[in-house]
Formats: structure tokens, C-alpha cells, sequence
């Protein structure tokens, strides 16, 4: 399970992410009605330097993705409303200061606006572009599927899907993998994520967190993608 190093912004975000109570270890019922221990709302993520370090690490998986050819060049950035929506303005300027990549923000609403400009997508337009979806959690990939059909709708191509946490589960069926039903649509290969349930597990060995640790590798046995 452990590897030699994990990259700096990884460790910083698992420890942003529980200083602030986003990041939580315990007993928590998930929506497919598992019993998690542990628990991870990244809607807490909302201070100057854990949105700093979060925009950060979603550039820097972008950019590698970029580099090494597993994803392709693309136009915009779209985060799922609501909590998609600072990360993926956030990223773009990431991306742009750090590294020099330019790309454009769009994002939907929830509800179709019937006055002013109108519609559900807001920023720029994703017709005839190529989208990259930034979202929070993978678990089942529900609401993936969602984006790809709004963004399809409104004439864009998904090329791209970057997670903050793949939980590494195994569908309701105890087999499938949600992240290869998502690359079935979009691209082998084009499902990128920050944080997995391996580096929350190879963090937790390192700070001696032994009874935590124990508790996701049950959890694993159980749940995890082998």
C-alpha cells in the first residue's frame, strides 16, 4: 500500500482538509446506504488558503495530464453547480498564473433562468468546445453523468473529468467501477483524480493514525476496487 513519496500538495490538502472539519473520520451513512469511516464535504473547503492549495492541486493535475498526452488540449473548465463553480474559477487561474494555460470557466444552474439572459449554462459557451468537468467526489458518478448530458445538450464535448477524492468503490452491483463507466462516454484514460482512498491510507500510516487506518482498510476489503 505505501509508496516511496507522495506529492506535497496531496499531504497539504489531506491536512487542510481536516483542520477544517472537511475531512472527517468516523461513521458516516453514505447515499448508496454503505457505512463509511470516513467522510469528505468539500463544501467546508472555503478559506483563502485550503482554496488556494485545492486550485493548486487541481492545476497541477490538469497541467501533468496535459504534458504526458492523456488528456487533450482543451477550451473550458466546467464546474457543477454549486460547489463546482469557485473550484473551477479557481483552477483556471491556477492554471494560467502557474503554468501558463489559458482556458475559459463556464458552469450550469439548477434551475433554468426565464429572464435576462436566460437559460441553465452561465460563462462562456460551450458549443463546439472541448469541456473538462471539475468535480468534488467520485462515489457513484451520478452526478458526472448529469454534467456530460447538460454539456451535450448545449453543444460541448466532454474531454476531460478531474475529481478532488476517487473513493475507489465498487458500484451497487459490487463489480463495476464508476470511473470506467464515465471513461465509456468520454475516453479511456480521461478520468483524473487528486486525492484517491490509497493516499488517504498511505497519510494516515505516516502520521501513526493506526486505528483510522484500520478502519479504511476494512472498509476497503469491503468496498474497494481491486
Amino acid at each position: 500500500m505505501t509508496e516511496p513519496s507522495q506529492a506535497s500538495y496531496k499531504k497539504d490538502l489531506i491536512q487542510y482538509a481536516m483542520e477544517v472539519d472537511a475531512l472527517k473520520y468516523g461513521s458516516f451513512t453514505l447515499i448508496a446506504g454503505r457505512t463509511s469511516p470516513y467522510f469528505f464535504n468539500s463544501g467546508l473547503m472555503c478559506t483563502g488558503p485550503i482554496l488556494a492549495t485545492l486550485a493548486a492541486a487541481y492545476a497541477s493535475t490538469i497541467a501533468q495530464a496535459l504534458k504526458d498526452g492523456s488528456l487533450p488540449e482543451f477550451d473550458i473548465l466546467f464546474g457543477m453547480a454549486y460547489k463546482g463553480i469557485p473550484f473551477a474559477s479557481n483552477a483556471a487561474v491556477a492554471l494560467y498564473s502557474q503554468h501558463g494555460i489559458s482556458v475559459s470557466v463556464a458552469y450550469n444552474r439548477k434551475e433554468v433562468k426565464d429572464h435576462g439572459e436566460g437559460g441553465i449554462m452561465v460563462g462562456e459557451p460551450v458549443k463546439g468546445k472541448r469541456v473538462v468537468i471539475l468535480d468534488d467526489v467520485m462515489t457513484s458518478g451520478k452526478t458526472i453523468h448529469g454534467a456530460i448530458e447538460t454539456i451535450r445538450q448545449n453543444g460541448g464535448e466532454v474531454v476531460g473529468v478531474i475529481h478532488a477524492l476517487d473513493r475507489q468503490e465498487v458500484g451497487q452491483d459490487g463489480v463495476s467501477s464508476a470511473v470506467k463507466v464515465i471513461e465509456g462516454l468520454i475516453g479511456e484514460g480521461r478520468v483524473f483524480s487528486i486525492l484517491t482512498m490509497t493516499d488517504l491510507m498511505i497519510w494516515l500510516e505516516r502520521k501513526g493514525l493506526v486505528k483510522e487506518l484500520e478502519s479504511l482498510q476494512a472498509y476497503w476489503d469491503q468496498y474497494g476496487l481491486k
